[in-house]
């Protein structure tokens, strides 16, 4: 619980503070007096009696009431200070930097607990243990450098990982990124990083409050606590990015390592942040340039133009932006007229509009303006300017200072000359504008922030769903993979619609059917769980002889009890599958069928239950949607119809989690209908 104590202590006390500023004790007192701390601070110190020309005192008993205690000591001396501390000197904000804790084992985890059990149990708020501590507008409670400048305009920042906030600071101090608080919660013993999402979201007031708020995380310890939040505080009007690591089979293993944090399939991470809004980043060069873009004046529209004095990476950023689904449009050959007025012989205004090295400083403001003013279907302007020794390029700067502010649209400052221009790009950045060493990086997070969807409503679609059937049926099944029977009346019940089909188990039944179906036909075995892997599966049965062939050589294969029989549908091949995860729910998935799931990788994820624009975001999402939406001549498939069966699939899933997985693969879709061809399920009760 983040309270009072924490954010605007009238005192602090460092217990283990020291004069060795290489000792974190010693390092965060220099922060906190280098920072103009107001309060009044102490120090515990059992050695010495001045630290840092602050008179120390020998031990805890002699120390006045303290607000806020600072602990950089050895883990196992941790809980008994904090108890002192919390019971005898009224302190009710704590920051454990010590590490020792359950990122060592279960000791350091009991330790850990009892540390939480003691703040708990007197009101108080503990931060850490593990972290680096807290920066806020009173104090600069950090034994690490740099220490970033503060600014009610800046981001709100939480980080599971000190060293990680250390290194995205100065990523992000270097695009001229501030910040308004940063808290590095460690392994967050009773304030985890869900915790400082709920403050964020219910101390939420428009116009005074951060509206940019970035996450580190590397666990998720509470997925229905951080969706809650996060989309609550973004329906406010914040934006949120972040990174969560520990997502792949060695990621997951050093995180573990690293925090003793409990990780999620990447699928469960994609599918909670898309359901939230929150914009997904994967390193922090990437998450700080999002939150730069995020501070700039809102793009209102996918159309960009670039502006630039060298043609390289304008092709570059063209490259991304276009990958990412924005627009460079064309400029209309009455408005590059206009253009080229403006600029030297040679110059082209087709979008990117190159000056080309010559064009002068006062060109490329007339052209900025001309694009801001004159093309009304432009909504941004990405600007690249690097030192070429030809101009001053403080008045360039200067010049874009000023046109950031006054053009409607907002321009995107690529300025590369990080190293040849550093002292005028920090004026630049001191007048609280942020600039882009990195083209392609700048085009990825725009299309990121594009791309991200608005949180989800919270509601489930129950239209046609009996929920009292499902229990009932979930009630009788058995555990295990379940029988096309089974499998069947879930989709029934659901309202999935799913294709005809006959269980045959002799030669005079499968004849039967398959003149009640009528040919062609498609038979395929019951029993193993991956058909094809077996030879189970025959498409396109045109006759009794071919059929019964087919029939005898499957009862064969080991393991097959029976076969099924169904009308050959022609189409494309669908696949939507779910897997429950714990604490998260089900992870839907949808992408192209057949073998293609598993070859091409191809889908995306969503966390039931869905509403119908997630699933339209889902199909939009994915790479092969164009031959969803239909292609060079081949018809498509109902989307609408696909959507609906991506939210049913969620609604059942929501009421029966027993059903830890399941694949309907594939769907025969076209312009007409949709329909689950195979399927396969595993309950577990």
């Amino acid at each position: 619980m983040i309270n009072r104590q924490l954010l605007e202590p009238k005192s602090i006390v460092v217990v283990g503070g020291s004069n060795n500023l290489q000792k974190p004790g010693g390092k965060i007192i220099q922060n906190i007096l280098a920072d103009g701390y107001e309060g009044n601070l102490y120090v515990v110190n059992p050695k010495q009696d001045v630290i840092q020309g602050i008179s120390s005192f020998r031990q805890i008993d002699e120390l006045p009431s303290v607000e806020l205690a600072i602990l950089a000591i050895a883990a196992p001396m941790c809980k008994v200070s904090m108890q002192k501390l919390a019971e005898q000197k009224n302190t009710r904000a704590f920051i454990v930097l010590s590490a020792g804790f359950s990122e060592e084992g279960e000791e350091g985890k009991k330790l850990e607990h009892e540390l939480a059990e003691i703040a708990d149990h007197s009101g108080s708020c503990l931060i850490g243990p593990n972290c680096i501590g807290v920066v806020t507008q009173t104090y600069s409670g950090v034994f690490t450098t740099p220490v970033p400048r503060l600014s009610s305009k800046g981001c709100d920042f939480v980080s599971g990982s000190g060293a990680v906030a250390v290194f995205i600071i100065e990523s992000a101090m270097q695009k001229g990124l501030t910040f308004s608080s940063i808290y590095s919660v460690g392994n967050g013993a009773q304030t985890g990083i869900e915790e400082v999402l709920e403050y964020w979201d219910n101390q939420y007031a428009e116009g005074i409050s951060s509206p940019i708020k970035l996450i580190y995380l590397e666990s998720i310890r509470n997925p229905d606590k951080l969706l809650h939040h996060a989309s609550s505080l973004i329906r406010k009007g914040c934006k949120i990015a972040g990174i969560k690591s520990g997502t792949t089979e060695p990621g997951i293993r050093a995180a573990m390592s690293h925090t003793g944090a409990m990780t999620a399939a990447d699928s469960a991470v994609e599918a909670l942040f898309r359901k939230a809004g929150i914009v997904r980043c994967f390193g922090r060069e990437e998450l700080t340039t999002v939150a730069s873009v995020l501070t700039q004046k809102p793009l209102k529209g996918k159309n960009i133009a670039i502006i630039t004095h060298a043609g390289g990476p304008a092709v570059m950023l063209t490259d991304a932006l276009s990958a990412g689904g924005l627009k460079i449009p064309p400029i209309p050959q009455d408005k590059q007229k206009d253009l080229l007025s403006l600029m030297n012989p040679g110059a082209s205004a087709q979008n990117p509009i190159d000056l080309m090295a010559t064009g002068t400083i006062d060109q490329l403001e007339q052209v900025i303006e001309f694009t801001d003013r004159q093309l009304p279907f432009i909504d941004g302007m990405s600007v690249i300017f690097g030192s070429n020794g030809l101009f001053d390029i403080e008045e360039i700067y200067n010049m874009l200072h000023r046109k950031i502010n006054e053009c409607v649209k907002p321009i995107y400052p690529i300025l590369p000359s990080v190293t040849s221009t550093a002292e005028e790009l920090g004026d630049f950045v001191k007048k609280d504008h942020v600039c882009y060493p990195d083209e392609v990086v700048l085009g990825h997070a725009l299309t990121k922030i594009h791309n991200t969807p608005y949180p989800a409503e919270e509601k489930i679609f129950l239209e046609g769903i009996d929920v009292q059937r499902i229990r009932q049926t979930v009630a009788e099944a058995p555990s295990g993979f379940a029988e096309p029977g089974l499998i069947r009346k879930f989709l029934e019940i659901a309202g999935i619609p799913i294709v005809r089909e006959g269980f045959c188990t002799s030669k005079r039944r499968l004849i039967d059917l398959a003149n009640e179906i009528g040919y062609p036909l498609a038979i395929k075995v019951a029993g193993p769980v991956h058909k094809s892997d077996v030879g189970g599966v025959t498409l396109n049965i045109k006759s009794p002889e071919h059929l019964q062939a087919e029939y005898k050589r499957m009862r064969k294969i080991k393991g097959v009890h029976a076969v099924l029989i169904q009308p050959m549908l022609t189409g494309t091949e669908l696949f939507i599958g779910a897997a429950y995860e714990p604490r998260f729910g089900h992870v839907i998935l949808v992408g192209p069928g057949g073998i293609f799931v598993e070859v091409l990788g191809d889908f995306s994820s969503g966390l039931a239950p869905l509403t119908f624009n997630e699933a339209d975001s889902m199909i939009r999402s994915l790479k092969s949607y164009r031959i969803i939406r239909g292609t060079r001549g081949k018809k498509g498939v109902d989307e609408n119809k696909l959507a609906e069966i991506i939210v049913r699939l969620s609604s059942l899933l929501r009421f029966a989690t027993e059903i830890k997985e399941i694949d309907l693969n594939p769907l025969i879709g076209n312009p007409d209908h949709i329909t689950v061809v195979d399927a396969r399920m595993r309950i577990e009760k």
